[in-house]
């Protein structure tokens, strides 16, 4: 799903969006299914409220930038899966971007 101009606008987004929150992406990967990121996230942001502005707002561009997306029954109108996996990475960041 996420191949093509879909996979790009998503990319397009996480670099906006981070930029805005004061973010510094160190590496994004957009998978054909899930996208893995390594940022680094001011103190000031929790991870919640990352994850929620990423989410929340990069669905809304795709859904009115494709909206064919929005016909798909079996989404109900949810474009990301409800939950996300992070870890933290300490003094070893080579060995978790690998």
């Amino acid at each position: 799903m996420l191949q093509g101009p879909i996979g790009k606008e998503v990319q397009k987004c996480v670099m906006i969006f981070c930029q805005l929150l004061g973010c510094e992406i160190v590496e994004l990967n957009v998978q054909a299914d899930h996208v893995h990121l390594l940022v680094k996230v001011p103190q000031t942001l929790s991870i919640s409220e990352l994850m929620g502005v990423l989410k929340g707002r990069t669905a809304i561009r795709l859904f009115n930038g494709f909206p064919s997306l929005r016909k798909k029954p079996y989404w109900g109108n949810h474009f990301w899966a409800k939950g996300y996996c992070i870890d933290t990475v300490g003094l070893n960041s080579e060995m978790i971007q690998k």
